[in-house]
């Protein structure tokens, strides 16, 4: 399969009596924590790549609920070993951002993680380095707690 030119990046959540929890995975390759990323291939969509690499790199199973964001990133090709495959003219792929709701389900690990955790929000953005990532938990987190975008999610 040809890696399409787009990242996605996936937070699975679930709500526990003490609030919204969401998932972080620590990379094997280079020590930073994120939610679930990977590229699209062929061609699927965004929607289709975020589907796939939930099931490849968690064990999340398909018929969960998955809640396209409104945020998108951009990521500079050289931070991706695919951009070889693709034209000179590609400077930066974008990156499209879910939620997943996994209630009731067990996380499992791919090869690319050596751990995850479940954090708040407010713990997330201490762990989480791109903002683009730290954006996307923030609308997540408005969207799962019922808010509107000027509402302040810290109850």
């Amino acid at each position: 399969m040809a890696r399409a030119p787009f990242q996605v990046i996936v937070f699975p959540y679930r709500f526990t009596p003490a609030g919204v929890e969401y998932v972080l995975f620590r990379r094997i390759d280079n020590d930073s924590w994120q939610g679930i990323a990977g590229g699209g291939e062929d061609y699927e969509s965004p929607t289709q790549a975020a589907t796939r690499e939930a099931i490849e790199e968690a064990g999340i199973p398909k018929d969960c609920r998955l809640i396209e964001l409104d945020s998108k990133s951009s990521i500079p090709v050289t931070a991706l070993a695919a951009s070889a495959l693709w034209s000179d003219e590609i400077y930066v792929i974008p990156e499209y951002a879910f939620g997943i709701d996994v209630q009731g389900f067990e996380i499992g690990l791919s090869s690319a993680h050596c751990e995850h955790i479940w954090v708040t929000h407010e713990e997330a953005n201490w762990h989480l380095v791109s903002e683009g990532n730290k954006t996307a938990l923030w609308e997540l987190n408005q969207k799962v707690l019922g808010l509107g975008p000027h509402e302040n999610a810290l109850r």
